[in-house]
């Protein structure tokens, strides 16, 4: 019997780091039945937190999936959840969970508020239109204040957080909250019984800002809804909470309103609450309506309705490796069903796959499942080649859904193997590795024959590199980290380029004209454009141009790093009748763009990062002052909550390396900070220089 989808919700749960994800997810587990025991954080033993390297520092990296059931108003609602990590190093699990996610929870911490994280994931989760539900976490710390948070996701954030329930007492008085729909209390005792509050009336000396609240609430709900309206000026008690719900309900999927709600995850307090928010507000896979697409074969927009019915399609949102079952594919169903053991189509390259099994995750155990149907999140094994952000469908109705995007690494690691039974191994250990994350990329440097591995951060490679001596046994020797910079031109030049080759027999010519310069403000890549007029450049050699040029970009002809964006226009050229050919005008173009470069005047770019700083007063000046040393530049200096000030600046990346322990020092450990990657600048003159010697680039004609 297919299931009811309105009775199912894919939820993630996103926040800044130490907001308290995997906590919340830990108590959702628990309070569903799903766990018998709450596993802790800061004990190692998260259910959701299986990776060594997770339980030892005690922060997510992978995303991690799991099921379970929750009774509200007498039905059961299937939960798929998933808890994304918080840091921003690990930004691709964030990223590729919104993208297949109905709604999230923002968890935010009650006394740090908006953190620069928090923005990251939410602007994210703007970007896939996943609606949102605020969950204010650790009112039991000092500091803590729910209605500051409430401001800030207003200011920072732009949203309407609008309040459903309000914190009795806060710190160590935080006993439990108003549910301002019911106008009522729910006081939480200390235990850890599945049933650990009371509902009673709400507190005498809260009743008039529970009155306030409540208006705002029920004007907010009204103001979506007209017949609600006009109930509401003339009589806001006649008001059901029914209809509140409704509204509110319609509100959060159209994104217009953030309902805000807050408890205490580790005091098991305000999670059976927000859980019945998730149900109430957030989508179902119904709500969320048809997923378009584009069929392959003529190119025109499709789309699929979540309904067992329809053509079966998918997206495979992330790629695991597991010791046991080998390769697990991540899929999020949006339409049709799909049944272990049957073919699938793989549009990306047009080839039939088989699923030999459907797994249901919890965390890192698989629970074997017959079928998957629309609305659901699942494992498979048994692909050959499968990537992130594939579409796999029925090869009789083929469709291609909108995949994700990711950002380029900025930071690299030159890496060897001890041994050479070590050698072997790593190079499959890092192809399973780049294929997990899509961050992460592996090179050989063609010139010193050394393998690099790029990622998004110290942190980022940190990881890697522990989980190749860990999980696949590979004991390797690293370098010094270093910057991924770029390289652009900056000024335009029109460059003719002939290719002669004569060895006898039939030879090589071709001939160009090209203005190359900075490509068009917002575009990466190369733009080419052809002005070729009457077939001086045969038709059919104009593409090899174009792939000469778009091949010669990966090496820049300064210090041999990517070209991030160029400009080529083909003015004019002429060809041979017998030894012209397309390799001829590819190398061409390949020539062209060593030759002229080097005239429109050439510059190294290099990643540059948005720094946030967290100090208290005392070392705001030394920190500044070192901020000031690595050619930081300050854009914002604000007060933070207990005195405390947010020193935001641009830094470049080549001067973070090894920050945190440098801010420790300067701040006897109280200063914190959070740094992603912005934007791509100029390096100094000077700085440049020692850059392009110390890479010992020579920029020669491989084709010569």
């Amino acid at each position: 019997m297919a299931r009811d989808l309105k009775f199912t919700r894919n939820i993630g749960i996103m926040a800044h780091i130490d907001a308290g994800k995997t906590t919340t997810s830990e108590r959702i587990l628990y309070y569903t039945g799903k766990t018998h025991k709450i596993g802790e954080v800061h004990e190692g033993a998260a259910t959701m937190d299986w990776m060594v390297q997770e339980q030892e520092r005690g922060i997510t990296i992978t995303s991690a999936a799991t099921t379970a059931f929750w009774h509200y108003k007498g039905d059961t609602y299937q939960i798929n959840l998933i808890d994304t990590p918080g840091h921003v190093d690990f930004t691709v699990e964030v990223e590729r969970s919104l993208r297949v996610l109905d709604g999230t929870v923002a968890t935010f911490c009650a006394v740090g508020r908006v953190q620069p994280q928090s923005e990251t994931v939410w602007r994210q989760a703007d970007k896939y239109g996943v609606p949102k539900i605020a969950y204010v976490n650790k009112m039991d710390r000092v500091g803590a204040d729910f209605l500051a948070v409430v401001d800030e996701i207003k200011e920072k954030l732009g949203a309407r957080a609008v309040p459903i329930c309000l914190p009795i007492g806060a710190e160590d008085k935080f006993q439990g909250i108003v549910d301002l729909i019911a106008n009522k209390a729910i006081i939480y005792d200390n235990g850890e019984e599945l049933v650990n509050y009371q509902i009673t009336d709400v507190p005498a000396e809260m009743a008039d800002e529970v009155a306030t609240w409540r208006e705002k609430l029920i004007e907010a709900a009204a103001e979506y809804d007209e017949s609600l309206m006009e109930k509401f000026f003339e009589d806001p008690d006649s008001i059901s909470e029914d209809e509140i719900i409704a509204a509110l309900r319609k509100a959060t999927i159209d994104m217009s309103i953030v309902p805000a709600c807050c408890g205490s995850s580790f005091k098991n307090k305000g999670v059976q609450f927000l859980l019945d928010a998730v149900m109430r507000y957030l989508p179902s896979p119904l709500d969320k309506g048809a997923v378009k697409g584009t069929n392959p074969r003529t190119g025109e927009e499709e789309e699929r309705k979540p309904d067992a019915k329809e053509p079966f399609c998918a997206l495979v949102f992330k790629i695991a490796t597991d010791p046991f079952v080998g390769r697990l594919a991540f899929l999020r169903a949006y339409s049709g069903r799909l049944d272990a053991g049957s073919y699938v189509l793989n549009t990306r390259s047009d080839k039939k796959e088989r699923v030999a099994r459907l797994y249901q995750m919890h965390s890192n155990k698989q629970n074997p499942i017959e079928f998957v149907e629309a609305g659901d999140i699942c494992a498979a094994v048994g692909f050959k080649d499968l990537r992130t952000g594939d579409t796999i469908c029925v090869e009789s109705n083929p469709i291609t859904l909108e995949s994700m995007e990711f950002p380029d690494p900025v930071i690299g690691l030159a890496v060897e193997p001890k041994t050479q039974k070590d050698l072997d191994k790593l190079g499959l250990a890092l192809a399973k590795l780049a294929e997990e994350d899509p961050t992460f990329t592996v090179k050989t440097d063609h010139e010193t024959g050394q393998t690099v591995i790029s990622g998004m951060g110290e942190l980022h490679l940190d990881i890697i590199v522990d989980r190749l001596r860990r999980e696949f046994g590979v004991e390797i020797n690293q370098g010094a980290p270093q910057v991924n910079y770029k390289e652009a031109i900056t000024g335009t030049v029109q460059h003719r380029e002939v290719f002669k080759k004569q060895t006898g027999g039939r030879g090589k010519f071709a001939d160009i004209i090209v203005e190359i310069g900075p490509a068009d403000e917002g575009t990466t890549g190369l733009q080419f454009i052809d002005e070729v007029k009457g077939g001086n450049v045969p038709k059919e050699f104009i593409p090899s141009v174009e792939k000469g040029f778009k091949s010669a970009m990966a090496n820049g002809v300064l210090a041999g790093y990517e070209v991030q964006s160029l400009k080529v226009t083909l003015k004019d050229g002429s060809f041979h009748p017998v030894d012209s050919d397309q390799l001829s005008f590819e190398i061409c173009a390949r020539q062209a763009f060593r030759h002229a470069c080097p005239k429109a005047k050439p510059v190294l770019l290099e990643p540059i990062m948005a720094l946030e700083v967290v100090t208290p007063e005392d070392y705001m000046g030394d920190i500044v002052g070192d901020l000031n040393r690595r050619r930081g530049q300050i854009n914002a200096m604000d007060s933070a909550v207990g005195g405390a000030r947010i020193v935001k600046a641009f830094v470049p990346l080549a001067e973070q390396f090894g920050y945190v322990t440098i801010l420790r020092t300067i701040s006897s450990g109280r200063a914190t900070s959070t740094m992603t990657f912005d934007h791509y600048a100029e390096v100094p003159a000077n700085l440049a220089k020692e850059v392009i010697e110390k890479s010992g680039y020579k920029n020669v004609d491989e084709d010569e």
